[in-house]
C-alpha cells in the first residue's frame, strides 16, 4: 500500500511538471505574439514615414520629432508599470498595456491631423514602454533560472517575427491605392484587439513568480536566482554590471528608434527598392536577428545546464552581437549594392539581442525586485529612442534633404545626412558592446549584493 502511495505520489507529481511545463510554453507563446504586435505598432511609422510625410506637409526634423515622441513617456511608464509588477498579477497588466495599444490606432485611421498622430504615438509610447520587462518577468515566472535563457529569447524574437509578417502585410497595404497609409494603423489595432480577446483566456502568472518559487500546489521546487535574499535597489542600480548593461541598451535603444523611424526610406531612398517591396527588405533584418536570438538561445541553455555561467552564455553572446553590429555599421557608408544590403541586414540585426541585457542581469536579483530592476534599466535605455529619431532628422535637414509633395527628393543628400547618422550608431554599439562583454558578470554581482545583504 506504501508502496502505490508513493508511486500514486510520484506519478502526481510528475503529471503536474508536465502540466507546468506545457502552460509555460503556451504562455511564452502567446508573449511572443505579444511583441509581434509591440514591433508592429512601433515600426509602422517608419513605413509610412513617405506618404504621411507628403500627406501632413512634414519636414524630416518634424517627422523625427514626432518618430522621438513614441519615448516621451516611454521611461517614466515602464519604470512604474514595472514596480507596480512585483505586485500586480502580470496577467491583467499585459491585457490593460495590449488594449491601449489598440484604442490609439483608431484615430490615425478616423483621418487625424499631425498633431493627433503625435499626441497617439505619446501614448502607444507610454502603453509599449512595460512591455519588454513585463513579458520578461512573466516568462521568467515559469522557468526555473537554468531554463530561461531559450524561452527569454523566443520573446526577444517577437518583434522580429513581427518584422518578417507585419513588414511586408503593412506595406502591402499602404501601397494600396483602395486603403493606403492610415488602414496600416486600422490593422493594428484590429490585432491587438483579437490578441487581448486571447490573452485573457489563456493568460497566467507562473510558479516562479516570487521568491518563495511554489506554484499553485507547492509542487515546483526553488531555482538558485529565487533563493536570493532581497538587497538594497540602491545597491543594484549603482553598480557596474546594471550601468554597463543600462548603457548597451541605451545604444540598443537608440538603434532601434533610429531603426523604425529612417531605416525604411535608406531602404527605399538610397538603396532603390520600389515601394511595394520596401517591407520585404526591411524584414531582413529582422529575420537576422529572429535567427540569431534563437540561435544565441540555444547555445546559452547548452551553456548553462554544462555548467556554464550566465556571464558567458547570456551577457558575452550579447556583448559580442552589439560588437558585431556596431562594425556592420561603420562600414555600411563605404558600401553600396548587395554589400549595402547585406551590412544593413547584419549591422540593424544584431543589436536586436537586447532583451539579453534585462534577461542577464536578472540572475543576480530574486524575483521579488526582478520586475523593479529590469523596469528600471529599460525606461533609462529607452531614452537612446527619444534622441536618436530626431537626431538623425536633424543630420538629414543638415545635409539639405527635403521631402517632395510626391514623397521624394534628393538621394545623394539622404545618403549624405543617413550615412553620419550611420557612423554614430555604430560607433555607440561597438563601445558598449565592448562594455558589455567586460563587465556584465552575473554571477559576481550576486555574491556582491548578497555580501551586502548579509552586512
Amino acid at each position: 500500500m506504501n508502496t502505490l502511495a508513493n508511486d500514486g505520489v510520484a506519478v502526481s507529481a510528475i503529471d503536474v511538471a508536465a502540466a507546468t511545463r506545457h502552460k509555460a510554453w503556451g504562455v511564452t507563446a502567446m508573449l511572443t505574439l505579444f511583441m509581434v504586435l509591440n514591433f508592429g505598432d512601433k515600426a509602422v511609422l517608419g513605413l509610412v514615414a513617405k506618404p504621411a510625410m507628403a500627406e501632413l506637409g512634414l519636414t524630416p526634423v518634424e517627422f523625427g520629432f514626432i518618430g522621438s515622441s513614441f519615448f516621451f513617456l516611454f521611461s517614466l511608464s515602464a519604470i512604474v508599470v514595472g514596480f507596480l509588477a512585483n505586485r500586480t498579477s502580470s496577467r491583467w497588466l499585459i491585457l490593460a498595456l495590449t488594449m491601449v495599444w489598440a484604442a490609439v490606432q483608431f484615430p490615425v485611421l478616423a483621418g487625424g491631423s499631425a498633431t493627433v498622430l503625435l499626441v497617439c504615438r505619446i501614448i502607444l509610447g507610454a502603453g509599449e514602454g512595460p512591455a519588454l520587462p513585463v513579458a520578461l518577468h512573466a516568462t521568467h515566472s515559469w522557468f526555473p533560472a537554468e531554463d530561461r535563457a531559450l524561452p527569454s529569447n523566443l520573446i526577444a524574437i517577437g518583434p522580429t517575427i513581427g518584422a518578417a509578417i507585419a513588414a511586408p502585410v503593412l506595406s502591402w497595404v499602404i501601397a494600396s491605392p483602395a486603403l493606403g497609409w492610415r488602414w496600416a494603423f486600422g490593422l493594428l489595432g484590429m490585432a491587438g484587439i483579437a490578441w487581448g480577446i486571447a490573452w485573457a483566456c489563456i493568460g497566467k502568472d507562473g510558479p516562479y513568480g516570487s521568491s518563495h518559487g511554489a506554484s499553485e500546489g507547492g509542487h515546483v521546487a526553488s531555482s538558485a536566482t529565487e533563493k536570493l535574499k532581497t538587497v538594497p535597489l540602491r545597491r543594484v542600480f549603482g553598480g557596474r554590471m546594471w550601468l554597463a548593461a543600462t548603457l548597451a541598451g541605451l545604444s540598443c535603444f537608440w538603434a532601434q528608434g533610429a531603426m523604425t523611424t529612417w531605416v525604411p526610406q535608406y531602404i527605399g531612398g538610397v538603396l532603390g527598392v520600389e515601394a511595394s517591396r520596401v517591407g520585404l527588405f526591411y524584414a531582413l533584418p529582422w529575420l537576422f536577428g529572429t535567427i540569431l536570438l534563437v540561435v544565441l538561445g540555444f547555445a546559452g541553455r547548452h551553456l548553462m545546464r554544462n555548467g556554464g555561467s550566465a556571464r558567458l552564455a547570456v551577457a558575452g553572446l550579447f556583448g559580442a552581437s552589439l560588437v558585431v553590429s556596431g562594425a556592420c555599421l561603420l562600414w555600411l557608408p563605404h558600401t553600396s549594392g548587395l554589400l549595402a544590403m547585406a551590412l544593413t541586414t547584419v549591422g540593424w540585426g544584431a543589436f536586436l539581442v537586447f532583451p539579453m541585457a534585462p534577461t542577464a542581469v536578472a540572475y543576480a536579483v530574486n524575483p521579488d525586485q526582478r520586475a523593479a530592476v529590469i523596469s528600471t534599466m529599460v525606461g533609462i535605455a529607452s531614452i537612446g529612442g527619444v534622441l536618436s529619431p530626431a537626431v538623425f532628422g536633424w543630420l538629414v535637414q543638415k545635409a539639405g534633404y527635403v521631402a517632395s509633395s510626391a514623397g521624394t527628393g534628393d538621394t545623394a543628400l539622404l545618403a549624405q545626412g543617413l550615412n553620419r547618422a550611420f557612423s554614430l550608431t555604430g560607433l555607440l554599439l561597438l563601445v558598449t558592446g565592448l562594455a558589455a562583454v567586460i563587465l556584465i558578470n552575473p554571477e559576481r554581482t550576486a555574491t556582491l549584493l548578497q555580501q551586502h545583504a548579509a552586512e
